[in-house]
């Protein structure tokens, strides 16, 4: 697995790059393929030391983020989170019969744009085929509150999203 590390605040040292490097060796027995690319990035705000991990790969971005007053604490705690997630969602997905793994496909792009201070990120990713259930997970891998994605069922654009009663809505836009 290939690792790229950036900082905001805080420098990269070598021991840190070699610790980040062989504690996310750790993930690679849980896919086919260990060409992987992931960002780690880490951040120092006063004195609080996180950590925001993503790994793109075939229809899911893992991405885990820990804080603590230590760097490596905090490493620890996203490849811990990161580990968890894995886990628990090649077990959903065996659990549903399909014969899925996890693999790469190319990453999501993001492209950060300020235009007369309305827009500050456009965002672009792959739209790929899938169902609710595989939506609501890909919402969870990325801890947001909603998802855009293209319904396998009805060929259309919709978007799940995460109630205040921790249940799930779905959005299904049609024309007039």
């Amino acid at each position: 697995m290939k690792i790229s590390v950036k900082a905001k605040n805080t420098q990269v040292t070598e021991p840190l790059t070699d610790y980040i490097e062989k504690r996310f060796s750790k993930l690679e027995k849980y896919f086919v393929n260990s060409d992987l690319t992931g960002t780690v990035t880490l951040v120092v705000e006063k004195d609080l030391h996180r950590v925001e991990a993503t790994i793109p790969l075939n229809r899911y971005i893992l991405r885990a983020e820990d804080s603590s007053n230590d760097m490596y604490a905090s490493v620890d705690g996203v490849v811990d989170k990161l580990e968890r997630q894995i886990r628990k969602y090649k077990t959903k997905i065996n659990r549903k019969g399909k014969v899925q793994t996890f693999a790469d496909l190319p990453p999501a792009q993001e492209a950060a744009a300020e235009e007369d201070g309305k827009v500050i990120k456009t965002k672009t990713f792959v739209v790929k085929p899938m169902d609710e259930e595989e939506a609501i997970m890909q919402m969870e891998l990325l801890e947001h509150d909603f998802f855009v994605f293209l319904n396998a069922d009805t060929n259309a654009i919709n978007v799940v999203y995460k109630r205040k009663d921790n249940q799930y809505g779905l959005i299904q836009p049609t024309l007039d």
